[in-house]
C-alpha cells in the first residue's frame, strides 16, 4: 500500500475547443506537476469537472494519467458523481480497475440529502461490501453539491476501519485538523488539508500536506513548505502569506483562470471548461494583472527559497 502524503494536485481537465479531453494537453500537465516536485496527483475530482464528465470519460482520463505518471508517485481518483447506490457501485467499481493507487469515496454522496450519520454509514458500509477489499480507499469532503464534513464518530468509523489512507479534509477549520489529526493517530489514514488559509498552520499540527486549488499554481511552493518550512519557520510563515493571499483568486471564475494561467505558461493551449462558460477576463477586471502577479510572485519565491 502507497503512502498518499505530501502536497497532491487537484488535476485540472484540458478540453479542446471541440469540448473533447485534449490527452497531449493533460500529458503535458501531468509532466508539468511532476517537475514541480508534487508527491501524489488526484484525477478525477471537482476541479477536474468530474460532474460534467461521463463515465466512460472519468474512466478513461483515470487511465491515461495512470499510464503517462508510470508509477513515478502514486495516482487517486474519485469519479463518483452519482446519488443512487447501485450507479455509485458502478462508478466505483470502473474506477477501481483504472489502475490507480487509492479510490476516493465523496462524502456527500454517502449521505445525499444531508440525513444524518444513519443513512451514511448505510451507504458506505453497502459501498465497502461492493468494493474490492484490498482497494485502499480515501475520502473527500466534496464541496458540491452541498460541503459533507465527517462527524468525528464517522471519521473514526472510517479511520479504525484499516481500510482508509487519506482525507482530503475541506473543513478550511484549524481546530478540526487537530482533532482529526488525534483521532486519526495510529490508524493508516492521513489527513490533508485543502485550505491555503491554514495550510502552514495546518502542517505544523500534522496535516500530511496540502490538496488546494492552488497546488495548479504553484505546487513547488507547497512542496517547499511542507518538506523544508520547519527547518526555516520565519521564511515559511512569510511564503505562507503569499500563497493564502494567492489563493483568494479562486473565487474569479476557477478552474477557468488556471486553465488561463496554464495557457500563458504553454502547458496546453485552450481555457475552455465544461463548468464554467464565463469570459473570467471580461467578468473580473483585474483577474489578467492577478495572474501575472501570482506568477511574477511565484517567480520571486523560487529564487527565495532556493537561496
Amino acid at each position: 500500500m502507497k503512502q498518499i502524503e505530501g502536497i497532491v494536485p487537484v488535476m485540472l481537465t484540458p478540453f479542446n475547443t471541440d469540448n473533447q479531453i485534449d490527452y497531449p494537453g493533460m500529458a503535458q500537465l501531468i509532466e508539468w506537476y511532476l517537475q514541480q516536485g508534487v508527491d501524489a496527483l488526484f484525477a478525477v475530482c471537482q476541479s477536474s469537472e468530474m460532474q460534467f464528465l461521463s463515465l466512460q470519460e472519468r474512466v478513461e482520463l483515470a487511465q491515461f494519467v495512470v499510464k503517462q505518471v508510470a508509477g513515478r508517485v502514486p495516482v487517486i481518483a474519485s469519479g463518483h458523481i452519482s446519488d443512487a447506490i447501485d450507479q455509485q457501485i458502478e462508478e466505483l467499481t470502473a474506477m477501481a480497475a483504472t489502475g490507480i493507487d487509492a479510490l476516493v469515496l465523496v462524502t456527500n454522496h454517502l449521505d445525499a440529502k444531508n440525513e444524518g450519520s444513519a443513512v451514511f454509514f448505510s451507504t458506505l458500509n453497502t459501498l465497502l461490501d461492493a468494493l474490492p477489499a484490498a482497494m485502499p480507499l480515501g475520502l473527500y469532503e466534496c464541496p458540491a453539491p452541498y460541503r459533507r464534513l465527517l462527524s468525528d464518530e464517522e471519521f473514526s468509523f472510517c479511520a479504525n476501519s484499516g481500510r482508509f489512507v487519506v482525507l482530503k479534509d475541506v473543513s478550511c477549520d484549524l481546530p478540526t485538523v487537530k482533532k482529526r489529526v488525534q483521532l486519526a493517530s495510529g490508524t493508516p489514514l492521513n489527513i490533508i488539508n485543502a485550505n491555503a488559509a491554514i495550510a502552514w498552520p495546518a502542517m505544523q499540527a500534522g496535516s500530511k500536506g496540502f490538496s488546494g486549488v492552488f497546488t495548479n499554481f504553484h505546487p513547488e511552493l507547497y512542496h517547499w513548505l511542507y518538506h523544508k518550512g520547519a527547518q526555516q519557520p520565519e521564511l515559511a510563515h512569510e511564503l505562507s502569506l503569499f500563497l493564502s493571499l494567492s489563493a483568494v483568486t479562486e473565487t474569479l471564475g476557477y478552474p477557468k483562470n488556471a486553465k488561463i494561467y496554464h495557457q500563458r505558461l504553454g502547458t496546453f493551449s485552450s481555457e475552455f471548461c465544461r463548468v464554467n462558460k464565463d469570459d473570467v477576463l471580461e467578468k473580473f477586471w483585474g483577474l489578467s494583472v492577478l495572474l501575472d502577479q501570482i506568477h511574477q510572485g511565484t517567480t520571486l519565491w523560487n529564487r527565495k527559497i532556493a537561496g
